[in-house]
């Protein structure tokens, strides 16, 4: 189970690295995204939070 964790941490990297070197606008398209989807889940928590105080 250990071996298949390292493995598909590799594949995981080695797909990174070769997305931002051979499309690097993608590659940034992509972090914008992943980024506003955190922004708006750490949003969405405040504004749960403030309700249940309200």
């Amino acid at each position: 189970m250990v071996q298949a964790k390292k493995i598909s941490l590799y594949v995981l990297v080695v797909f990174v690295l070769y997305t931002i070197i051979t499309s690097p606008e993608r590659a940034a398209d992509l972090v914008q995204v992943g980024f506003e989807g955190i922004s708006s889940a750490a949003q969405g928590v405040g504004d749960f939070m403030t309700a249940i105080i309200n």
